[in-house]
């Protein structure tokens, strides 16, 4: 039986979180205890061997120019509980200082605030000296997540924000997140800081380069630390973010515009996610959606920092060069909106930048490879904004070898330093081919964790897969035969020649049975213009998004781009689907009949049949054609 199923679920939470609060205390009170050992050692070392100990020896006091505060052997300590007594705001100036100077604090200092948490009072945390102290902490601290976390540990920030403190310890009962609620909040702080401070250029090159033109810091950090405080709350995360995101800053005292930008923000720091994983980003009308939602270039400036920063911090492996590339599309098509005007059509300027995008890129590729002129003109704009210019030729050549080969071609690579191996398939289109290349990856062991399909003017498929093997790691990273023996089998698959075997089943899927998932189905025919958006979730498993996919084959739909998401046990597919007539499909019974297909191959998986269609363990998936 699932956790979802057992009518003491709220019981199991509150032990969960019990258990988790003292872990945290017991590992609070060996820090404490550990550094106090060490430095009762300092004190302790007779001085005829001291002097020769790194450093000299004993450590010694340093007087700070902030009263009551000093430096102890490179930690910060306090004169004692009085200097709290005396003054409360000195519990948060305390870790302003520490962070301000790189300092950790002294044990002694450390006990003291634990035993003065009664200090902290509705009066202080209204008090505009330690609000003060807090935001630019926050905001503009040196090393903000481990300041914070020292400030979690030590049972202050929970206090002092209520709000954070109420995630404090609260577990996610899922596969997909790594940490507790409060533990991802300080990390995403953390890759925010990383951020601003230029150290995480490589992976984020443009949340780096966008980073100076934030224009409010406070609002950006103050959202990160808020995100998640409506998890649990009364009328979903959002509604119940923004309100607890509305309220701690009005404490704060922080003015009434930054209040409902906050506010905005915390209602809104998955929409930008759910647009790039879920919905078609080469769409105008997903743009000009989104475009809609957001409103303004600060608006879309901080929700990319914010996005990135929550994902990175979900947990180990999470985050990868996919769906950076997905945000930066969404990003760069939505600034162009933007740039267009407030008069301007959404769906026109998308449109243009996605020519001037292709024209460049087109021109560029023809000059470094004439040969490439044909397939050049015959690829779709979309395409040219998803690669860069080495993979351009690459493709490009892989096309002209597989007219050679008789209609299909397939390569793959290993890039160090990747989560997956990419597989790139250039094939003559056809009806069933994206189910059969899934097939194949998944008898061989193959989990696609991203992938793209684009189809040219002259009928030619270009599929890019990225490929893990059974453990996670990049598939043929080990053994580089794997890889060539996976290429061999999707040009079989391209040919037609499908492997009837079993996918192979990786030890996730015992783990996943222990989590209940309510399968559903979306039909939305007002997503885009020209398509119907199917969204299927249900249970991750290999073979779901092959069973899906026939599903809607069968119901006489072809399917324009598909964009498979992963969250831990949960699979969530969406399909953008076209009828035999090449429109929309609006009659209510065909929609009610293709959602119980539907719903019927995932419930197929809820009550454990055997998986008879082999395809993908996904997560991340997008195809376009």
């Amino acid at each position: 039986m699932g956790y979802g199923d057992r009518g003491d679920a709220p019981a199991v939470e509150r032990f969960m979180r019990r258990y988790f609060l003292i872990a945290k205390e017991v590992g609070a009170l060996t820090r404490a205890f550990s550094a106090k050992l060490e430095a009762d050692n300092f004190k302790n070392e007779p001085k005829g061997i001291s002097r020769f100990l790194p450093g000299g020896g004993r450590p010694k006091r340093k007087a700070l120019d902030v009263e009551g505060f000093y430096e102890d052997g490179g930690r910060l300590n306090i004169d004692g509980p009085e200097v709290f007594e005396a003054d409360p705001v000195n519990l948060i100036r305390l870790f302003k200082i520490a962070d301000e100077r790189d300092l950790d604090l002294h044990p002694e200092a450390f006990t003291a605030v634990t035993r003065q948490l009664s200090l902290i009072t509705s009066r202080l945390r209204r008090d505009p000296e330690a609000t003060r102290l807090f935001l630019d902490l926050l905001a503009r601290g040196k090393r903000s997540y481990r300041t914070l976390t020292l400030m979690n540990d030590a049972g202050v920030l929970g206090r002092f924000i209520p709000e954070f403190g109420r995630i404090v310890a609260q577990m996610q009962f899922n596969m997909y997140h790594s940490y507790t609620v409060d533990e991802h909040t300080l990390r995403a702080v953390g890759v925010i800081g990383d951020i601003a401070a230029g150290r995480l250029v490589d992976d984020h090159p443009l949340a780096v380069s966008i980073m100076p033109l934030i224009e409010d810091r406070e609002a950006l950090f103050l959202t990160m630390l808020l995100h998640d405080t409506g998890k649990g709350g009364v009328g979903g995360q959002e509604k119940a973010g923004a309100r607890a995101a509305r309220s701690a800053c009005e404490r704060l005292g922080v003015d009434r515009a930054k209040v409902e930008l906050v506010a905005w923000l915390v209602e809104h720091h998955l929409v930008m996610s759910d647009f790039a994983q879920k919905r078609d980003v080469a769409d105008p009308g997903t743009v000009a959606a989104f475009a809609r939602i957001v409103e303004n270039p600060e608006r879309l400036r901080l929700l990319l920092v914010i996005t990135v920063a929550d994902i990175r911090a979900v947990g180990p492996g999470v985050w990868n060069g996919w769906k950076g590339q997905l945000l930066r599309e969404l990003y760069n098509a939505t600034e162009a909106v933007f740039r267009g005007g407030r008069g301007s059509d959404a769906g026109a300027s998308v449109q243009r930048h996605q020519e001037a995008l292709a024209a460049s890129a087109r021109a560029a590729l023809v000059e470094a490879d004439p040969a490439a002129k044909g397939w050049a003109s015959a690829m779709e704009d979309a395409y040219f904004g998803a690669f860069n210019a080495a993979d351009l030729l690459d493709h490009a050549a892989l096309a002209r070898r597989a007219v050679i080969q008789g209609g299909v071609a397939a390569e793959g690579r290993v890039t160090p330093g990747a989560n997956a191996a990419e597989i790139v398939v250039a094939a003559k289109d056809r009806r069933g081919l994206f189910a059969d290349l899934a097939q194949a990856i998944s008898a061989l062991g193959g989990n696609v964790v991203g992938a793209r399909v684009f189809t040219s003017r002259q009928g030619q498929a270009l599929d890019v897969f990225h490929v893990q093997d059974i453990t996670g790691a990049p598939m043929g990273c080990e053994n580089p035969r794997a890889l060539r023996r996976l290429a061999d089998a999707l040009e079989a698959a391209g040919r037609g020649e499908v492997s009837g075997a079993e996918p192979r089943r990786g030890a996730e899927a015992s783990r996943t049975a222990a989590f209940a998932i309510a399968p559903g189905v979306v039909v939305d025919n007002e997503a885009s213009n020209e398509a119907t958006v199917v969204e299927a979730t249900g249970r991750d498993r290999p073979g779901l998004l092959h069973a899906l996919a026939e599903t809607l084959a069968q119901s006489g739909l072809s399917i324009q781009s598909a964009h498979i998401d992963g969250y831990g046990e949960r699979a969530v597919d969406a399909f953008y689907v076209q009828t035999a007539e090449g429109g929309k499909l609006t009659d209510p019974r065909k929609v009610a009949a293709l959602k119980a297909d539907l719903l019927s191959a995932l419930e197929a998986n809820e009550a454990g049949a055997p998986n008879t269609r082999p395809g993908l363990k996904r997560a991340r998936a997008s195809v376009a054609r």
